[in-house]
């Protein structure tokens, strides 16, 4: 990356500031929030370096998230899609080296399937006695292949591991917990192919340390808000955001 492109002004790194207070109120406050810093980021970077620019900022989000909730992970759920989450990572790192990738359709296939999964999930959440499909192993290697492959693809697995994590039924504190293991572990396998593909650098992850206050402050503004949230909102809320998550993955 050209190093000219991290000497940002004022309002620029005003608005990177707020992404990396959005980024740690997502991790360990409203999953989903996240989608906010997207646009965000992508007023200051062109789209392909965004992608570099947000993986360390996830990892010191997830650093926050286990430092609070770890003891709350549920490492039956966690073990159930890592291997497939890696799996899918490969193959996404695998696709872009050999072909040209049209980002917008990706996009909106994600979108598509996360909305066909959140109506699946509110389905059958009026119907208890219809087949357990999210605790088959068939359900968590879909959701951990598609959530793999779309965050070395597109940096956008967020709406998908939060659909897998409602599907498992957690209260807020597991959610986070367990979220937090898959996030941080995957995260950080996806880093050497990250960096061989060109999306980090050096001079990025400079500017990425430069931002980590940033984001212990949304950490502990998360922590502080999840406190304050009843379980059945806290399920409402990132149901919500993860929608809308969907429908901006969906139409832009």
């Amino acid at each position: 990356m050209d190093a000219t492109l991290f000497n940002l002004s004022l309002g620029p790194w005003c608005l990177a500031i707020l992404c990396g207070v959005l980024v740690g109120f997502n991790k360990t406050g409203m999953p989903g929030a996240a989608i906010f810093a997207v646009p965000l980021m992508a007023m200051i970077f062109p789209a392909g370096k965004s992608t570099g620019i947000f993986l360390p900022m996830l990892i010191v989000g997830d650093v926050f998230t286990l430092l609070y909730y770890r003891r709350h992970a549920q490492w039956n759920h966690v073990l159930r899609v890592l291997s497939w989450g890696a799996t899918g990572i490969l193959l996404g790192f695998w696709i872009i080296r050999h072909y040209q990738m049209t980002d917008l359709h990706l996009q909106r296939l994600i979108g598509i399937i996360v909305l066909l999964i959140l109506g699946m999930g509110l389905w059958m959440s009026r119907r208890p006695n219809t087949l357990a499909v999210p605790h088959t192993w068939w359900f968590a290697a879909c959701m951990g292949l598609i959530g793999g492959f779309t965050t070395m693809a597109a940096n956008a697995a967020g709406p998908i591991w939060i659909v897998y994590l409602l599907a498992m039924n957690l209260n807020k504190h597991e959610f986070l917990g367990t979220g937090g293991w898959i996030y941080l572990i995957l995260n950080l396998f996806k880093v050497p192919f990250s960096y061989a593909l060109g999306f980090m650098s050096t001079d990025s992850l400079i500017f990425d340390l430069k931002l980590v206050p940033a984001v212990a402050l949304g950490a502990g503004a998360g922590i502080l808000t999840l406190n304050r949230i009843p379980q059945k909102a806290f399920d409402i809320i990132i149901r919500i955001l993860t929608a809308l998550a969907a429908l901006k993955l969906l139409f832009g």
